[in-house]
């Protein structure tokens, strides 16, 4: 892990920007932060619109989590920001485009090659900015992981350890084979739902979270569509991470 850039925010939360070989993410701590006692982590999931695109949503959710006593990662996902693109991924996407815009059904081939692809290449990347960020002296576990590409969340929570609880958002499309790993997953959840997203099929996103193995998981609805999401449930969110990480 390279630092390339540092700053303090107004609030006093330090930001600093990093590169994990190819790989560009920034890094949040709440100040002032005691060598003595290293504080939890957050690792912020995005939807694949690129960093400099969301950082707004990101550094305000950052922002939140450090008034609550957590240090926040997040990472570029693959194929987005500045990051190569994959052509079968762009044809993916424009299959996507193509079947909303049509009002057609969005089939499970188109699913499978925009989605597994980005997941079998963004949780070992995930993993890898992990190992880095707990290596600092000022970062300390236990791990949460919070909202973006659920499918990368899902995959997270199985295969690494390392995270304790997590925060889903049930907004994105999710191929068949990530529900059968959801029934693997064992850690606590907070599952967010916004009723009326548009781009999200609604029974599909109860069937997962029905799926889901945890003993402790629950589901908080909300009318509205995907930006709609209420500032209550964000800090419903931060109550649920301090339960369980702090």
């Amino acid at each position: 892990m390279h630092f390339t850039s540092e700053q303090r925010l107004d609030d006093g939360v330090l930001e600093r920007e990093f590169t994990l070989g190819e790989i560009p993410g920034i890094l949040w701590t709440p100040t002032p932060t005691p060598a003595s006692a290293p504080v939890p982590l957050i690792l912020l999931g995005h939807p694949p619109l690129g960093l400099r695109g969301m950082y707004p949503r990101l550094v305000a959710r950052a922002r939140h989590s450090a008034a609550e006593g957590f240090a926040t990662a997040t990472i570029e996902l693959p194929g987005s920001g500045d990051r190569p693109r994959s052509p079968a991924a762009e044809q993916a996407r424009a299959d996507l485009r193509r079947a909303m815009e049509a009002g057609e059904p969005v089939g499970d081939e188109i699913v499978d090659a925009l989605v597994l692809p980005m997941v079998d290449k963004a949780v070992p990347e995930w993993q890898a900015a992990l190992d880095a960020l707990l290596s600092l002296p000022e970062i300390g576990g236990p791990v949460g992981f919070s909202g973006g590409v659920i499918s990368i969340g899902i995959r997270l929570a199985v295969v690494e350890p390392r995270i304790s609880a997590a925060v889903l958002f049930a907004g994105s499309f999710v191929p068949r084979a990530l529900f059968e790993e959801a029934r693997q997953v064992t850690i606590p959840l907070h599952v967010l739902l916004q009723w009326d997203d548009e781009g999200n099929d609604r029974q599909a996103a109860l069937d997962l979270f029905d799926a889901f193995g945890s003993k402790e998981k629950s589901l908080h609805a909300h009318l509205g569509g995907h930006a709609g999401v209420p500032q209550s449930a964000g800090d419903a969110a931060a109550q649920f991470f301090t339960r369980h990480l702090k």
